[in-house]
């Protein structure tokens, strides 16, 4: 079948109205979606530098969940450091009051103190994360990498406060056989109490030295505690710095992108209004350009 004869005014006209629609459609695009490039037909050059720019920003959105765990794990563990000094601090106590008792309240002292140091071992036992314990082991690390492309990290090396003496790599509490091999009793002979009893100090308090001996060794422990609870707190603060560049880093790189995709949505509407208008005007003109034909099937009627 032949085609529809149009006049040149009617094309014109028509080709006019297609353009418009075509035109309507993108805006009601960037309406909808808020973006001036939805795809790489609208603007290749920018589509392909945002989608650049976000997929940066979701491989360092990864690492920002690996950074907040890894503070999380650290933070479990100078938790774990804060609770044992406090303990420690009770041993203190236990001893500073075994100065002044009698004996059988010195046989009762000698069972806290021992429960305490105890509870000490199993504290330690139980401060782990995700299966990480830093506090009872030489053998583990938390590494935690900060980039994509490059070496960028922090590796924190655990220490074993559990160990039964201290030497330049467990990094334990006391300076002395504190715990047995299994860390399941605590021995308080070992802080140069001889009979293994707050009763060596004596009933007359001859003997009443051996609480001085114990105190410094305690003390010593305190200050071992605190300086690898110093360490670990450094590390928090480490990797909360890199938490909070992380964070503005990817809020930036998606800033990036949308600067480069995002749509003008007052601009977009009025020119969503103006093209309703010249779609209204195009139509008129279509009807207009028809007037013609209409005429000569007047004059044939």
């Amino acid at each position: 079948m032949a085609d529809i004869a149009l006049t040149a005014a009617q094309r014109s006209s028509l080709l006019s109205l297609q353009q418009t629609q075509t035109l309507s459609d993108r805006t009601q695009t960037r309406l909808t979606t808020g973006k001036a490039v939805n795809s790489v037909v609208d603007d290749a050059v920018n589509f392909f530098r945002a989608q650049a720019l976000s997929d940066r920003g979701s491989d360092f959105a990864l690492r920002r969940d690996e950074i907040d765990q890894g503070i999380s794990s650290l933070s479990t563990a100078l938790q774990a450091v804060e609770a044992t000094d406090n303990l420690l601090s009770q041993l203190q106590g236990i001893v500073e009051a075994a100065r002044s008792q009698s004996t059988a309240e010195r046989q009762s002292a000698t069972t806290q103190f021992i429960e305490v140091g105890k509870q000490i071992s199993e504290l330690i036992e139980d401060a782990s994360f995700a299966g990480l314990n830093l506090l009872n082991s030489t053998n583990s690390t938390l590494d935690v990498s900060f980039g994509i492309r490059t070496s960028s990290r922090l590796q924190v090396n655990g220490f074993n406060l559990n160990a039964t003496a201290a030497s330049a790599t467990n990094g334990s509490i006391f300076t002395v056989n504190a715990f047995t091999s299994n860390n399941s009793t605590f021995t308080i002979s070992n802080f140069g109490v001889s009979s293994g009893s707050f009763t060596s100090f004596g009933a007359d308090n001859s003997n009443v030295s051996f609480a001085t001996t114990a105190v410094q060794r305690i003390a010593t422990g305190i200050s071992n505690l605190r300086a690898r609870g110093a360490s670990l707190g450094a590390n928090v603060a480490i990797l909360q710095t890199r938490l909070d560049f992380t964070d503005a880093y990817v809020n930036e790189l998606q800033v990036g992108s949308d600067k480069l995709t995002l749509a003008d949505l007052n601009e977009e509407g009025a020119n969503l209004v103006a093209l309703q208008t010249r779609q209204q005007l195009g139509i008129q003109s279509l009807a207009i350009s028809g007037q013609q034909q209409q005429s000569i099937l007047a004059l044939l009627n």
